[in-house]
């Protein structure tokens, strides 16, 4: 990623892509454990949870008179467990692969071990931005909520079919166009985190303002995950949890080929999990170079070393470092 801002503010959609995926060569070994220990456990559980819930899903629908409080029991504890374990999962792959990038790119020596000492003080901060962004999230949802009940009984009065599914339309066209910008401003807003001295809703509000000018080329980024993301779920779970049998005429697949298939569709995943990591990642240096935001390697790799407890000066400008983040990366009371 050795680019001048000139060339990094000009960078398309393909380049971007392509800059991304050559980053792991400058340090294949830290990326491989990073790959092997965060982002292979990440991708099997999105995949796998559903070899567990979805036979108590079926016994629920094929009985929904009985009473099944002990399925919806065991149901919503995996629910939990399973979004506790993406949570966790996915900030620790964000961190570390942020934590890399930016290490490279001001020259810092990089590992596996240090970015296991970074990760406490990251993460913090990393939570704290993720907690905005449910709220954001909440929100939202529930005022497309009330706009879809609300509908549903001006509806039912008016008893209007076309006006209804034009409605529909709407605000499907709506929630996805909103869906695909909070995903933008958050992954954006984690980058921010980690780099720069701002978390939390500064943080939100920083992401916003750097894709001013880069929201299209985001947009296009994020829409293309969701859809490798779900095309790779559905394939997952009609071949491998449900044995390919859904089709009338089609006996399914055996068992071999169903780990075979289900081994690389994970795999698969692993690709596209941290693809997309390295461009959250990069994408950032972009946003920051065409607003002309001047990236200092050097305040950067002094803020690097505060998550590792290394001393370094006060960052300056854009970057500045307050007394409370001081301590915190180094663990101790003031």
């Amino acid at each position: 990623m050795d680019l001048s801002p000139e060339q990094l503010q000009n960078l398309s959609l393909p380049s971007i892509i392509k800059e991304s995926i050559s980053i792991p060569k400058r340090s294949a070994q830290t990326f491989y454990r990073i790959t092997l220990s965060l982002i292979l456990p990440l991708s099997f559980a999105i995949l796998a949870h559903s070899f567990i819930t979805h036979p108590i899903i079926k016994q629920l629908h094929e009985n929904p008179s009985a009473s099944h409080a002990s399925q919806w029991t065991k149901l919503l504890f995996y629910q939990f467990c399973y979004l506790v374990f993406l949570l966790a999962f996915s900030l620790l792959s964000t961190a570390a692969v942020v934590f890399t990038v930016a290490s490279l790119h001001t020259s810092k020596q990089v590992s596996f071990s240090s970015i296991i000492t970074a990760m406490p003080s990251i993460l913090r901060r990393l939570f704290v931005t993720f907690i905005w962004v449910f709220v954001s999230m909440f929100v939202y949802n529930a005022v497309l909520s009330f706009f879809v009940v609300l509908m549903l009984i001006v509806f039912e009065s008016k008893n209007s079919v076309a006006l209804f599914l034009v409605s529909v339309f709407v605000l499907s066209v709506f929630f996805l166009v909103v869906h695909v910008y909070l995903s933008a401003l958050w992954h954006l807003a984690s980058v921010i985190t980690v780099l720069e001295p701002i978390q939390g809703l500064k943080a939100l509000k920083k992401s916003y303002e750097l894709l001013k000018g880069k929201l299209r080329i985001a947009a296009v980024l994020v829409l293309g995950y969701l859809v490798i993301f779900g095309v790779v779920s559905s394939a997952f779970g009609s071949i491998v949890v449900d044995g390919g049998a859904t089709t009338k005429g089609h006996e399914g697949y055996g068992v071999f080929a169903r780990i075979v298939i289900g081994g690389v569709l994970i795999g698969v995943l692993v690709v596209v999990i941290l693809v997309g990591l390295l461009v959250q990642s990069l994408f950032y240096y972009v946003c920051k170079s065409y607003h002309n935001e001047r990236i200092d390697k050097s305040a950067l790799y002094n803020h690097l070393g505060g998550y590792l407890g290394e001393y370094y000066e006060p960052l300056k400008g854009n970057m500045q470092i307050d007394d409370s983040l001081e301590v915190e990366m180094k663990g101790g009371d003031v």
